[in-house]
């Protein structure tokens, strides 16, 4: 059944293929042999096979997990240097038609209060949004084909595209929102969305039917295959995620691989960027309902293990982690972080924290300010460029440059030059002294003479009020 080129689920996601490489791996996790094999075909950043990577995901020898750690880390620098893409959530609606048990969106929860932003209270959400200095976005909402149908998604995403506030403008809308159809992947690709996010949450075909017990949602063929329906709507960054602690970890890691592998073999491109959250308190939800919980350090471990596999893809951790968390992943392998999410609807125009329309309880509550000061203590450059985007470099042209390590060139000034504007625009005093010392150090780094001094330009221009420059 397995065939990673089919379009069908159930073949590109068969369950047996699944099973078997978990019996692999547990075969293998102690045959030092061929775990080092494995990590040596790592070393090649060329990436593995979901049974390879399982194999390292079920190794219990410390000095083998340091040494796949170390191997993550490194990889991450050479793909991604050490910048963090930074982003955030924008909740349009909170109403939704399906019975998922795990989100307190589902439409049994009489407790929550319904929302629905209208155009001129979008408007205010992203005004507070460029305010911080947010330039990229994640829209999400609930799926209900009355409330939240796709013209309103639409309306709502050239509206956010519309909004210039003092030197604000939100440069860019990726897009988080329930399986659709080729038709309307279309639309949302001619309104010049960035990357379509879709979370699997569990590839367990039997578990998927009892967690999504009603609504449309419940289809587990049309909601697996949503992604090969982007790539035939002209969205050619499209990203995954499962939703960990609803099934087995290790189970749902090789599948997600698996899906990995299906769209690099049925369309020549991976996925653009694996997010890896965990299931959290909310509302009417306990994460203790759920009896595959992972730890913290079997969340690190899984983490690296995809960087590992798909060197070449991003990573996102959002504000359901906390700190410490967010630390260690990043170290790990992480490239993209949320910063002063709200996961209410209209939570960025109330002065405190609602609670009442949240999807998810928000771990880490520090502001933008606050974060892009803590990653750069921590030697990480905050970077809110949209370049590649708007430059036209998506799909299979973005993953030539991202594979061949020459994407670097166009990133890393491009993220010191956008780091300078939040500095000059949004940052407090302390925040401006270490990252002007920041790209100080930063820029000296840049190998390319011509590249150097044209981005030392483009710093003093913003330095003398000019905004909006990339490579």
């Amino acid at each position: 059944m397995y065939n990673p080129k089919s379009l069908k689920a159930e073949e590109f996601i068969d369950n047996q293929e699944v099973l078997d490489t978990l019996a692999y791996a547990e075969e293998c996790k102690d045959n030092m042999e061929v775990i080092d094999s494995i990590i040596e075909k790592a070393k090649l950043r060329k990436g593995l096979t979901h049974r390879e990577a399982s194999v390292l995901l079920a190794c219990e020898n410390p000095e083998k997990i340091k040494e796949i750690y170390d191997l993550a880390e490194q990889i991450k620098k050479d793909f991604y240097g050490n910048r963090i893409v930074m982003f955030a959530p924008l909740y349009l609606s909170n109403y939704c038609v399906n019975g998922c048990v795990y989100c307190p969106y589902h439409h049994q929860n009489c407790n929550i209060q319904r929302k629905k932003l209208t155009q001129e209270e979008i408007k205010k959400e992203v005004i507070a949004l460029q305010d911080m200095g947010h330039k990229r976005l994640a829209l999400e909402c609930g799926e209900d084909p009355v409330n939240n149908p796709i013209d309103y998604v639409l309306e709502s995403i050239k509206t956010i595209y519309s909004i210039k506030h003092k030197n604000g403008a939100i440069r860019r809308v990726n897009v988080n929102i329930a399986a659709t159809t080729v038709e309307n992947y279309r639309k949302l690709k001619d309104a010049g969305i960035g990357t379509y996010i879709l979370f699997q949450e569990t590839y367990h075909k039997e578990s998927y039917l009892k967690l999504h017990p009603t609504g449309p949602k419940h289809d587990y063929a049309y909601h697996t295959e949503a992604m090969d329906r982007a790539m035939e709507g002209g969205i050619d960054d499209v990203g995954l995620g499962v939703l960990f602690g609803l099934e087995l970890y290790k189970y749902e890691f090789a599948a997600l691989l698996m899906h990995a592998e299906h769209l690099e073999a049925a369309w020549g491109v991976g996925p653009h960027t694996i997010s890896v959250p965990r299931i959290k308190k909310a509302d009417d939800i306990d994460p203790s309902a759920f009896d595959n919980s992972i730890s913290d350090e079997t969340f690190c471990k899984i983490a690296a293990c995809i960087r590992v596999a798909v060197p070449y893809t991003g990573m996102i951790i959002s504000t359901r982690e906390s700190e410490e968390v967010r630390a260690e992943i990043i170290r790990l392998g992480v490239s993209q972080i949320s910063g002063a999410s709200r996961t209410s609807v209209g939570g960025y125009t109330e002065e405190e924290r609602p609670h009442d329309t949240e999807q998810f309880d928000v771990s880490d509550q520090r502001t933008l300010d606050e974060v892009v000061r803590w990653l750069m203590e921590t030697g990480y450059i905050p970077s809110f460029c949209t370049a590649c985007y708007r430059e036209g470099r998506t799909g299979d042209r973005f993953m030539e440059l991202c594979k061949s390590g020459q994407i670097l060139n166009c990133c890393h000034p491009n993220a010191l030059m956008t780091l300078k504007e939040f500095l000059m625009d949004y940052a407090t005093e302390e925040t401006v002294k270490i990252g002007e010392k920041l790209i100080a150090e930063e820029i000296e780094k840049i190998p390319n003479p011509r590249v150097k001094e044209i981005a030392i330009n483009n710093l003093s221009s913003i330095k003398n009020g000019s905004r909006d420059f990339r490579f």
